[in-house]
């Protein structure tokens, strides 16, 4: 198996676990292990894209918004400049904590979802 096959295995897990989550009813303790979710799923996300790019395309990329920008030129990705909202969100959660952030966070969990498996849709297909 591939690296980017093993990556794309990871990420349809991650956001199975994701869709889990969020079809729960919400306490404090569900929207904190959604907001972890979503911040392992961007992970993976851009690190997938990374490596379909590499492997695949042979385009080189370091950072993740280096990531998103180039599968959008690839057509991976449709443009939606809320992925590059996502990795700013997924930075400021994972380095800051507060009741408002984490409010703000879960809110905003399901856009982040759908768009999420409209790409793991595209790349199962490729």
């Amino acid at each position: 198996m591939s690296k980017y096959q093993e990556q794309l295995n990871q990420l349809q897990e991650a956001t199975q676990r994701l869709v889990e989550v969020l079809g729960v009813e919400k306490t404090s303790i569900t929207r904190d292990s959604a907001i972890q979710r979503f911040e392992f799923c961007m992970d993976l996300t851009w690190k997938t894209l990374k490596t379909y790019l590499e492997e695949i395309h042979g385009v080189i990329v370091k950072s993740p918004k280096e990531t998103l920008r180039a599968a959008y030129q690839q057509g991976l990705l449709e443009f939606d400049k809320s992925w590059i909202e996502y990795v700013d969100l997924r930075n400021e959660t994972v380095h800051t904590y507060n009741e408002l952030l984490a409010e703000k966070t879960y809110e905003t969990l399901p856009g982040f979802l759908k768009l999420l498996q409209t790409l793991n849709a595209k790349l199962a297909s490729r």
